[in-house]
């Protein structure tokens, strides 16, 4: 054992601390700038007014997203907000020499799945981006996070943040895993027992024998929805499954560069001894296909589950019977066989392809539901291709389903793919806040399982019941 053990997250947090001030937060030298079209035209407007350069261009990366349309992409972007935010994003990235993948790009698509897939993200960085869900990178083992449209600013001019330092959670789980159970479940599962705000305050690590059975797909699936307990960020030791996953990837290390950083990557783990601010422990026998039934990701259950009373509610009774009218539903429901309009597969939740192989195992030989609009995005480009190339569009096409184009799609409402108002969604995206698909939309979070048995049958359905 060290002398002074430390935790994953002090390793790679020390390592970027340029400066420590009293009292105070610390300044954070950061790696990688991820900029998309939303949260960046201000402050490239910041840099201009002040006529101040970009420090290190070549840290930072920028692809359209949030605004883009998911068909006819080859065409002008209709929304003028939208046409004129992805016009800033261009005209500002060749301005200050950044790398830009818009619209048309071959390597287009959602920003924290671009990253990972072209070999961006490495282990032992520290990464940000104007978007809460920057948390997916941590499945990489590093530190990453959401910043703000003035520290957006901050970074292109200084390739630093001052951040205060993040207390630290370990949750644990261990054991074997029911048929029918993915990542998303596990993170689900979690939020709902400790509840949309029970990390706030901390960086999680999450560790044991469940995370390390994931692949990075199943690992980035969880960091990303860590943010949807409170939490700074989420993070996952790299090990061979990491490694295996960056090789070969166009920017991740070659020859010598590449034995090095192994060398070092196989020092970011926890030391025994480490002592954690707060620590859980779950076993992955106990987690169920799981979905929501509120408007905060926190309310979740097993999908075999009736809905709680708010009489088992410790606080917020009044908030609660206010989310159950908005959704529709009634104290003690069962979700089972409640009515579903809209399904949505992708997001940068679950629009990687081991998302759209699972949901295509339970579609194939089956047709999509007549009630059902299914809007299957997949989460770039490449993603797109792996689609095709595997036969998973032949199977879709073959069940009554289109596949659209990348981006963020149904995800947040700011383009064309929005649910109408009262209508349900199965949604396999990270939040189910009020409006959050749309004005008035009724959204359920769940696993691309359970999307699928629900466009397959127009109901909630247990995956379970329909898994060879």
């Amino acid at each position: 054992m060290s002398n002074n053990p430390q935790s994953l997250f002090d390793k790679v947090w020390d390592a970027h601390v340029v400066k420590k001030i009293n009292d105070g937060p610390d300044v954070l030298f950061i790696d990688r700038h991820f900029i998309h079209e939303v949260t960046s035209p201000v402050a490239f407007l910041g840099l201009k007014s002040r006529n101040i350069s970009v420090l290190y261009p070549e840290r930072t990366f920028a692809t359209a997203d949030h605004n883009t349309p998911t068909i006819n992409q080859h065409l002008p972007v209709a929304d003028p907000l939208s046409a004129n935010q992805l016009k800033a994003l261009e005209e500002n990235t060749k301005s200050y020499g950044i790398s830009h993948w818009g619209l048309g790009n071959p390597k287009n698509g959602i920003v924290h799945v671009v990253g990972p897939e072209n070999g961006i993200t490495l282990p032992g960085m520290t990464i940000v981006c104007g978007d809460s869900h920057t948390s997916t990178h941590g499945a990489f083992g590093c530190i990453a996070f959401g910043i703000g449209t003035s520290e957006v600013e901050m970074v292109l001019a200084s390739q630093c943040i001052m951040q205060p330092k993040p207390k630290k959670m370990r949750i644990n789980v261990n054991g074997s895993m029911q048929k029918g159970v993915v990542p998303k479940d596990v993170v689900l599962y979690i939020i709902s027992k400790l509840t949309a705000a029970g990390a706030t305050g901390y960086f999680v690590e999450f560790a044991g024998s469940v995370f390390e059975s994931m692949s990075m797909e199943g690992r980035m699936t969880v960091c990303n929805m860590s943010i949807e307990m409170g939490a700074r960020g989420g993070m996952i030791a790299p090990d061979d499954t990491t490694f295996n996953y960056i090789k070969g990837r166009e920017k991740a290390p070659t020859g010598e560069a590449w034995d090095k950083a192994i060398s070092y990557w196989k020092t970011l783990k926890t030391d025994d001894g480490v002592v954690f601010d707060k620590e859980y422990h779950f076993e992955g026998a106990d987690i169920e296909p799981q979905i929501t039934y509120g408007t905060n990701p926190g309310m979740g259950m097993g999908i075999t589950e009736h809905i709680p009373t708010s009489e088992a509610m410790e606080s917020g009774k009044a908030t609660y019977e206010k989310s159950l009218a908005y959704m529709g539903f009634n104290q003690d429901d069962s979700m089972i066989g409640k009515p579903v309009d809209y399904v949505f597969v992708g997001s940068c939740t679950n629009g990687r392809i081991e998302d759209f192989r699972a949901f295509a195992s339970i579609v194939k030989g089956r047709r999509k539901a007549d009630n059902v609009t299914a809007w299957i995005v997949p989460g770039s480009h490449i993603v797109e291709q792996q689609i095709k190339d595997e036969g998973i569009l032949d199977i879709l096409t073959e069940a009554g389903f289109e596949l659209r184009q990348p981006g963020c799609s149904a995800c947040l409402a700011m383009n064309d793919d929005k649910i109408p108002a009262g209508k349900y969604a199965v949604s396999t995206s990270n939040r189910n806040f009020e409006g959050r698909q749309g004005p008035g939309a009724r959204t359920m979070l769940a696993s691309p399982l359970v999307a699928a048995a629900a466009a397959v049958t127009g109901v909630v359905t247990d995956p379970r019941t329909l898994l060879a």
